[in-house]
């Protein structure tokens, strides 16, 4: 079964010892797009690999979501069966509450890849929020047609 490739919302890990890097990316994908989709037991080039599922791996995963990423944000944790009966996880995620962390570093989502966030970028990151935030709090206090001649009426 092939689960197609990479991209800025998808992202595939072979083995579920690679969940510092999948948090990574479930950070970077949340800052970029505000959801998206991790997968353990899954090759690069999308084909399912399986897992070897113990009886607290997903629950050990769910917590390492929750317990590294901050701030919280919504998502769940399933097993999944291919019809050949290889097991893969997946992780279906979204947030608004930008910029999230993982491990306590931000990053940023690039296609299918994940980057660190410079200082530069997160104060522009900040400062884009501030006033994404800003104009909307303008537009909800006062509406456009409240408006007339400039003056609030």
């Amino acid at each position: 079964m092939n689960l197609g490739k990479e991209n800025e919302y998808i992202e595939f890990k072979k083995s579920a010892s690679l969940v510092k890097e999948g948090l990574q990316s479930v950070s970077a994908i949340l800052n970029k797009n505000g959801k998206g989709t991790l997968y353990f037991g899954v090759k690069d080039s999308g084909d399912v690999c399986g897992l070897q599922i113990g009886n607290d791996t997903l629950n050990k995963l769910s917590q390492e979501l929750f317990n590294q990423i901050k701030p919280s944000f919504f998502y769940t944790v399933d097993l999944k069966n291919t019809a050949e009966g290889k097991s893969f996880i997946q992780v279906d995620f979204n947030g608004l509450n930008t910029p999230y962390s993982a491990y306590g570093r931000y990053y940023l989502r690039f296609h299918d890849e994940d980057r660190i966030m410079d200082n530069d970028l997160l104060r522009d990151f900040y400062l884009s929020k501030r006033k994404d935030y800003c104009h909307h709090q303008f537009y909800r206090i006062a509406r456009p047609k409240q408006f007339h001649t400039g003056r609030i009426l």
